[in-house]
């Protein structure tokens, strides 16, 4: 059986939360500022993470001795590839994407439109919530597709009000010092 304890946490850690949980409330703030740099930002480090697994890749299909070392060669060239153009033009593969997501969401709100609307033997606010979300997926699709500056400020807000919800949390952690730690007891209950 397990025991909830509450601890004191030490003072370094303390600070650590506070400070760290500042840092990402200060990001927030800035995250709101400029919401569309978020995504660019973001497709530039997976560009970057994408350069290291394609050269990765690579070098594993030179110096490892398999049957499949020349698939290996020549997706790692493609992925290295894909990933400088993705690095080289960082806002057409966001908007790309954006279009990509409202397509998305505007087909699969159609969907469940229909599936809403359609469905007789279901009743209530199971199907009315079904109908509702069909109808905010239209919406959003339309508007991403039709504006991808919105897309981004949207992905951009979204991200900026979780990061400020944990910044929150971790100041509020750090100030009151206490963290809940599940104890191993002994004996049986």
């Amino acid at each position: 059986m397990n025991v909830m304890s509450d601890l004191k946490a030490p003072g370094w850690a303390r600070a650590a939360q506070i400070g760290l949980g500042a840092l990402a409330i200060i990001l927030s703030i800035t995250i709101l500022a400029f919401p569309g740099a978020v995504l660019v930002s973001i497709i530039l480090i997976v560009g970057i993470l994408l350069l290291i697994v394609g050269i990765e890749s690579v070098i594993s299909g030179i110096f490892v001795k398999s049957r499949s070392r020349m698939a290996s060669i020549g997706l790692g060239i493609l992925v290295i590839i894909l990933s400088l153009i993705v690095i080289a033009f960082p806002t057409g593969v966001g908007i790309f994407l954006l279009i990509l997501i409202g397509i998305v969401l505007f087909i699969d709100g159609i969907s469940r439109l229909v599936h809403g609307f359609g469905d007789k033997e279901r009743r209530g606010w199971s199907r009315g919530f079904r109908i509702g979300v069909g109808a905010l997926e239209v919406v959003l699709g339309i508007l991403i597709m039709v504006s991808p500056g919105f897309g981004a400020s949207f992905v951009g807000f979204i991200i900026a009000i979780a990061v400020l919800i944990v910044g929150i949390q971790m100041v509020v952690a750090g100030i009151t010092g206490r963290r809940m730690r599940m104890l191993p007891t002994s004996g049986r209950s």
